[in-house]
């Protein structure tokens, strides 16, 4: 690894080795597996791998040559496209929020990407499209579609979650596509990305026949300036790689009612990465008591506000070898007692998510339709506003006057609206509204539609299925139960460190509503085969028969003479008799 240290080229030509060699020895990998327990019964797995890149290329102008734990594929990604932060994320599945409450860091169906570039970015739409095809290329993945008919540019969403309060929306670009499909072909690339890539430590659980073979899989990656002390007086490029899976209970586990590492990943782990200062297992027993038993039994434990709520962990430290045991192999197992697994919703107002939204699609026929937004709001006794972003395709023509916001059956006037109207062919609609949630309520966001007419060529090749909408985004500070802890520390767990904490009274959520499935006016396709069969017949029956007319030659056929005239005149051509007439 010495030989792989980062050497700077300077702008006077000459090359200082020795300052960066220091750098890069504070380069810091960090991994890290939290396991809760759902109430469904279900499992939630959540991997976290965290590099750290002791340098600022965007400041100091510098051109890297060499990298160590940061991948360099990434690297000169951001440093030729000046991208300040770069998250994406490739999701398969839902999470179903009411079920198994927040994820540590939400994710909508399909794809999705949002980049902030720097301030002397001067063409950030060509920067921008540059920059999908070469993410496409890394992650095998067909980013190359986003283009300006599916890319938003919000004006107040998607702040950035790094260093700097950004508020020029100008240089932040953000698109969906919600019927990506991940595959493989998307994690291996994923995989290799990591200084230890598939070999050793928790990235060797991560098998993609098991992976894939679960309810719910999103796999992210987010790119993002950071301090490395509270003071911040130095800072460093975060690049955290996310995937969190969903292992159903009857298809993964044959109905039974225990879970352990190798039943989930068929893998048990050995070791952990050589690269990594830091490497442990979480598992969420806060409420060991009542639904499942540990095995083996750690006794770290370790206790943290995640999403405005207390939970305790037992931890499992890779690093040190009493982990292990005696075999040298780590293989946590979880065993309901009695069928606290399979009660899914005892105690369902405990479990239900404080903030929590839905989406779907009414009306009839092919013309008109109306989209339906709910958020509901299910604190007892708080009010909180809440950020609802919304981006239509250009096909659904939006009647803005249509738009009513209603709450506990009264109108509820946003106070704020931001709009920006379609342009057939280049640019969606994008709505962004800040809506005052009552407590305990629903509140409803409806607005009405008109389908357009595409031309045949802009159809999907198969569009009888339907035409995607992308998630709706609400983000809002949710009250929270206990106090949040704002301390900068870094030995914070990276389950819980991901979004900066402000304040202890609230917590900040984001969440996506189900894609919409549309179908558009479609036209017969079939009929160009129709046409093409009855042209044919008509050219094969009318034009044939007509030019064999002109073409065909008559000639008047004497009659033949009988056999008996035949054999005479034979006999008769013999002997040199004249023949008979």
């Amino acid at each position: 690894l010495d030989s792989r240290l980062p050497l700077v080229d300077r702008s006077d030509g000459t090359k200082d080795s020795e300052s960066f060699t220091a750098a890069a020895a504070r380069d810091q990998f960090q991994e890290e597996l939290v396991i809760r327990p759902l109430h469904s019964g279900d499992i939630y797995a959540s991997f976290q791998f965290r590099t750290l890149w002791d340098i600022d290329f965007l400041q100091e102008r510098q051109k890297v040559s060499h990298y160590r734990l940061f991948p360099k594929s990434l690297g000169q990604v951001l440093s030729k496209f000046s991208v300040r932060e770069l998250h994406i994320s490739f999701t398969q599945g839902f999470w179903r929020t009411m079920q198994w409450g927040q994820p540590f860091i939400p994710s909508p169906p399909g794809a999705e990407l949002w980049v902030w570039f720097h301030d002397t970015v001067s063409d950030v739409d060509g920067n921008w499209k540059e920059l999908t095809n070469v993410l496409s290329g890394i992650f095998c993945a067909s980013l190359n579609f986003i283009d300006l008919t599916n890319t938003v540019q919000p004006s107040a969403s998607f702040k950035p979650l790094g260093l700097g309060n950004a508020t020029d929306h100008r240089f932040l670009r953000y698109a969906t596509l919600p019927r990506e499909i991940v595959c493989t072909e998307n994690l291996t690339p994923w995989k290799k990305l990591l200084p230890c890539g598939s070999k050793a430590g928790l990235s060797v659980l991560l098998k993609s026949e098991k992976l894939f073979h679960s309810s719910f899989h999103s796999q992210a990656v987010h790119i993002r300036p950071v301090c490395q002390d509270e003071q911040c007086t130095s800072k460093a490029w975060e690049l955290r790689q996310t995937l969190n899976v969903v292992f159903d209970l009857y298809t993964s586990s044959q109905g039974k009612k225990e879970w352990s590492l190798f039943k989930m990943f068929s893998r048990t782990l050995t070791e952990a990465c050589p690269l990594a200062t830091s490497s442990k297992i979480y598992v969420d027993i806060t409420d060991n008591p009542e639904l499942f038993e540990l095995n083996p039994v750690t006794p770290l434990l370790s206790q943290a506000v995640v999403l405005g709520d207390r939970r305790t962990y037992s931890v499992f430290d890779l690093t040190r070898a009493e982990t292990f045991g005696q075999l040298c192999s780590l293989n946590l197992l979880l065993r309901w007692k009695g069928d606290s697994g399979m009660n899914v919703f005892d105690g369902c107002d405990m479990l239900r998510p404080l903030l929590h939204a839905e989406r779907y699609v009414a009306g009839f026929g092919l013309q008109t339709g109306e989209i339906h937004t709910v958020i509901y709001n299910n604190h007892p006794y708080r009010a909180f506003p809440v950020l609802l972003m919304d981006s239509v395709p250009w096909y659904l023509q939006l009647y803005i006057h249509t738009l009513t916001v209603t709450s506990k059956s009264r109108d509820n006037k946003p106070s704020y609206i931001h709009y920006q109207p379609a342009k057939d062919r280049h640019r969606p609609h994008l709505l962004e509204m800040l809506i005052q949630l009552p407590p305990h309520s629903m509140t409803e966001v409806t607005v009405q539609f008109e389908r357009a007419l595409l031309k045949w060529t802009e159809y999907t090749p198969d569009p009888n299925h339907g035409f995607y909408v992308g998630s709706s985004v609400v983000s809002a500070l949710v009250p929270s139960m206990v106090a949040m802890n704002t301390n900068f520390t870094q030995d914070q767990p990276l389950f819980s460190s991901f979004v900066p904490v402000k304040e202890e009274s609230s917590y900040f959520v984001r969440v996506y509503t189900e894609p919409l499935l549309v179908n558009l006016p479609t036209p017969d396709f079939s009929m160009p085969y129709n046409v093409i069969c009855l042209t044919c017949t008509v050219v094969a029956v009318g034009y044939g028969s007509f030019y064999n007319l002109l073409t065909r030659t008559f000639q008047v056929d004497e009659p033949s003479l009988p056999l008996e005239k035949r054999l005479a005149n034979l006999i008769r051509r013999i002997r040199g008799v004249p023949l008979l007439a």
